[in-house]
């Protein structure tokens, strides 16, 4: 006898089974996004320094090798920051920032050169058994901290100086720190941070106004001292000095223009032998845009949108204020450092020296995205829905 359809139960909605991420969709692609990019960066890292290695004397695989044990690493802190409750960071976030400011001025101070040598014209590094850069800390550090004290003054964000005058002072010396280093546009992206999360918690739009113009003048006269002048030079003359200032600019417009559509080819890229410099590093997008062509450059910024969406997401169903500008501030910090990134590889921003996350080499940078990726799956296995809300 064949049932009639009023005889059939409704279907049950359709559910994610089970897993160590939780129930939903959010933190289980936000995790394939990551590996993803984290693939995609590690072939492209060995294409780009392999040349370099073996000029420098080693092995061609050694730039590709320390960065998987970096991301090896990353991801067991991935894994444990994911299963922390969110919500103790709001406990931690006076210690976290005491601790990364500590370190930032172990980097400045005259007499700690044994331990933060001078490279490159510069102290970012504290060389204590391993390398740190501290400034990649402070980077989490602004964003708990900052979360953490804008739920508590969420009522004061009227009043410029009972809402965001602290925020300014408290930022002020971890950004003078890293800017110290000397690191301006790291100690930029410490700041926007911050900006970021405090709107996003209802600082009132004038404030940041006012804030803008207050610091305009001391902002340009940093960008005229030191090397910062001469990054300024090359993105001014890029075009009426390209055998000079603009060279960098240029092999990397190069390179794009090397890659037309789909690319010259895995391994094949041309500006590596010595034209390009830091293309495993701080150009590594142009080396993207040489050897997978515009497919690939589109590719990746796809997927970048799609895992910053997905944070965004994650903040919008959080279950409270700190969890959602936790998720705004770890979402950010990807988005804005990708972005930096590529307008300096495109010749629309002056070069930062930022890292490209989870594909420029560089360990403290790649473990501290997974941090923030952590942190962003801690939030949502407490949204509705998620693991930890159903416990």
């Amino acid at each position: 006898m064949t049932a009639r359809p009023m005889d059939l139960a409704p279907p049950a909605p359709v559910r994610l089974p089970e897993s160590g991420l939780g129930r939903g969709w959010e933190a289980a692609t936000l995790m394939g996004l990551t590996l993803l990019v984290l693939s995609f960066g590690l072939v492209t890292l060995y294409s780009a320094s392999s040349v370099y290695a073996i000029r420098q004397g080693s092995p061609d695989h050694v730039f590709v090798l320390r960065q998987a044990v970096g991301a090896a690493i990353g991801l067991g802190s991935l894994v444990v920051v994911a299963s922390i409750p969110y919500k103790v960071w709001s406990y931690l976030s006076w210690p976290l920032l005491a601790v990364s400011t500590f370190l930032l001025l172990l980097c400045v101070l005259p007499w700690t050169h044994a331990i933060a040598p001078e490279i490159n014209g510069a102290r970012r590094w504290l060389q204590v058994g391993v390398t740190v850069q501290p400034s990649e800390i402070a980077k989490i550090a602004i964003i708990v901290w900052t979360a953490a004290t804008a739920v508590r003054k969420v009522e004061h964000f009227k009043s410029l100086r009972r809402g965001l005058a602290p925020f300014l002072v408290v930022w002020a010396i971890p950004v003078t720190l890293v800017a110290a280093g000397p690191d301006l546009s790291t100690a930029v992206v410490v700041m926007l941070l911050g900006l970021v999360v405090v709107f996003s918690a209802g600082a009132r739009i004038a404030h940041f106004v006012f804030l803008g113009a207050l610091l305009s003048p001391l902002v340009y006269w940093q960008l005229l001292v030191g090397y910062r002048a001469e990054r300024m030079k090359i993105f001014l003359e890029q075009v009426s000095d390209p055998a000079g200032a603009g060279y960098q600019v240029k092999q990397s417009l190069i390179a794009f223009g090397s890659g037309g559509l789909s690319g010259v080819g895995i391994g094949e890229g041309r500006q590596k032998y010595g034209f390009l410099p830091e293309a495993h590093n701080d150009f590594i997008f142009a080396m993207i845009g040489e050897e997978w062509g515009f497919v690939g450059v589109v590719v990746l910024i796809l997927l970048y949108v799609s895992m910053v969406l997905i944070g965004f997401r994650i903040a919008s169903r959080a279950p409270d204020m700190f969890g959602e500008l936790l998720a705004i501030g770890c979402a950010s910090l990807i988005a804005i450092q990708a972005i930096l990134h590529m307008a300096v590889g495109l010749a629309l921003a002056p070069a930062t020296g930022l890292a490209l996350p989870l594909v420029s080499y560089g360990r403290s940078n790649l473990i501290i995205t997974f941090v923030a990726i952590g942190l962003l799956m801690s939030v949502a296995r407490s949204a509705p829905g998620g693991k930890a809300a159903r416990v």
